[in-house]
């Protein structure tokens, strides 16, 4: 029946994006190391599903560049070089960038200062800031990445342009899985990592982007020297 078919897709559907958000988040807490290997029936059997699921999730994960397959043997976590970290904060750096001038130019007209839904949307994407920038201060990694990866789609969507917005959150997914195997190699990360939240929705919400580049350009250069100081060992 027709009916039966689409709940069924739907079921399907729902449960791999499920295995797939589980498995993203076993990667960004280093519960799944970069070059560990599994099969499709060890993760199916971990959390008591069927193949087909699974396999789907996985191939959506290695098309996001977090797994890679390898033949006859399954899936491995990819291993990123400090080089691909590089690489994945220019090409963010670039995608902000044009958000940037899009809104100088006024070819988006996201942030009017006076528009009451916006306001309230910047203060929600805030008080995720906040709470990040609390983790950042704490060195709970973990609770960082949830509120950093909330705070940056949401605040890339009030661009309005979906697709740059979930280019930008798959960019920053693969940068957190190629920082987090440097950054869980220290015991305390009290002090390492970048809380600048807050002060760069501020200057968005005032549409002052040349203090919001500025705020960009620290972040990016701090990221970078964290990771290639760690790398180096």
């Amino acid at each position: 029946m027709p009916g039966s078919t689409g709940n069924g897709a739907v079921t399907r559907s729902t449960l791999r994006q499920q295995i797939a958000d589980a498995l993203r988040g076993e990667v960004l807490a280093g519960r799944l190391q970069p070059g560990q290997e599994f099969t499709v029936k060890e993760i199916a059997e971990q959390y008591g599903v069927s193949a087909t699921p699974v396999r789907e999730a996985l191939v959506d994960l290695s098309a996001q560049g977090l797994l890679d397959s390898v033949q006859h043997r399954g899936f491995r976590v990819h291993e990123y070089s400090v080089e691909d970290f590089r690489g994945m904060m220019e090409a963010r750096d670039l995608v902000i960038e044009g958000m940037f001038h899009a809104l100088i130019t006024g070819q988006r007209a996201s942030i009017p200062a006076d528009d009451p839904q916006v306001t309230a949307t910047l203060a929600g994407v805030r008080r995720r800031g906040e709470e990040a920038q609390r983790a950042a201060a704490a060195g709970d990694l973990t609770v960082l990445i949830g509120y950093d990866l909330r705070y940056w789609r949401e605040l890339a969507a009030l661009f309005g342009n979906a697709y740059l917005a979930d280019f930008l959150h798959r960019l920053r997914v693969q940068t957190w899985v190629c920082a987090v195997q440097h950054l869980r190699r220290l015991s305390d990360l009290r002090g390492e990592l970048w809380t600048g939240h807050t002060a760069l929705v501020d200057a968005l919400g005032a549409r002052d982007t040349a203090t919001a580049r500025s705020i960009i350009a620290g972040y990016n250069a701090h990221s970078i020297a964290l990771i290639e100081r760690l790398a180096s060992d």
